[in-house]
């Protein structure tokens, strides 16, 4: 079994490589979900979302998110009548929210919902998320606290960020299955996800860092930055505000502790020989994903190292 550990819209272009490369029966996908939140009354988990609509073949891969064709009549209707209309929410996609809000409301834990859509969209890999227990990325700003989506999305980023946190993280449990996927896999790779803000929830799970640390297989991180900037979003702000270089040995350092390997891009050649100074092998990759080569090339290239 391959782990691989993701956040959104980076990672799902890796996963989506990967899927095609080695059959999805033998991934398991753990999932951050510091993003999720409610709105409408509903749970949304736009992670765990983005990766299954990516596996189910139906991702929009144009935007990063949400359904291919998707249309938004609820969405305009609900502003119609008063409602919050700054988070996109399709039609189909609101079946999705709708769906796992009923069934949580039922009972079912979030891994076991997360089950139930991943079959319905002929999803065959494992796709788990990092804790059945609420986890809540915060960003803290000049003018107070603020959820991770509506500094994302409501506010597109702009304002000033001074330090993040995980609420719920030191009282939250890895998901079923997770540590006994890390103990048992042939290779672990971290895909190139904010690691602020994506992966950074997943490690703040108690058990997840330890059982990377501690287990036999190959664990190998591909960066997210390249020349320096972050190949999307915010992830430069965010790792300023945490206290991290803003560099591939930025990413490399924070996970340091627990990786073996690290691919970096052709342009960041130059923080081999720092990266490999803190005990972590360096291989350069073309780790731009454009297109669907680009994804099964790297996958492909990746899954050779391991």
């Amino acid at each position: 079994m391959l782990v691989v550990l993701t956040g959104g819209t980076g990672g799902a272009k890796l996963i989506h490589g990967l899927s095609l490369e080695i059959s999805p029966e033998e991934l398991c996908i753990v999932c951050n979900t510091g993003d999720d939140f409610v709105l409408h009354g509903l749970h949304i988990s736009p992670d765990l979302d983005t990766i299954a609509y990516t596996l189910g073949g139906v991702a929009d891969t144009e935007k990063g998110w949400g359904i291919q064709g998707d249309t938004f009549a609820a969405l305009e209707w609900l502003e119609k009548y008063g409602g919050e209309s700054w988070f996109k929410l399709g039609d189909r996609d609101l079946a999705t929210h709708i769906t796992r809000s009923r069934l949580l409301r039922e009972g079912l834990t979030l891994a076991q919902v997360t089950e139930r859509i991943g079959k319905s969209l002929g999803v065959k890999a494992a796709l788990l998320p990092m804790s059945n227990d609420p986890v809540e990325t915060k960003i803290q700003t000049p003018a107070g606290e603020i959820s991770f989506q509506e500094y994302f999305v409501k506010r597109r980023w702009s304002v000033e960020v001074s330090g993040v946190s995980y609420a719920g993280a030191q009282a939250s449990l890895p998901a079923p299955g997770v540590l006994d996927a890390l103990r048992d896999a042939r290779g672990v790779i971290v895909c190139p996800s904010n690691p602020v803000t994506s992966i950074g929830p997943i490690l703040a799970v108690p058990g997840i860092r330890e059982a990377l640390r501690e287990t036999k297989a190959a664990v190998l991180a591909v960066s997210p930055i390249i020349g320096g900037r972050p190949v999307s979003g915010p992830a430069d702000r965010l790792m300023a505000a945490d206290g991290m270089e803003i560099s591939s040995f930025g990413v490399a350092k924070a996970y340091a502790d627990f990786v073996d390997l690290f691919a970096l891009a052709p342009e960041d050649k130059n923080w081999r020989t720092r990266i490999e100074a803190l005990g972590v092998k360096t291989v350069e990759k073309t780790i731009r994903m454009n297109s669907l080569n680009d994804k099964r090339n790297l996958a492909r290239e990746l899954l050779a190292l391991l």
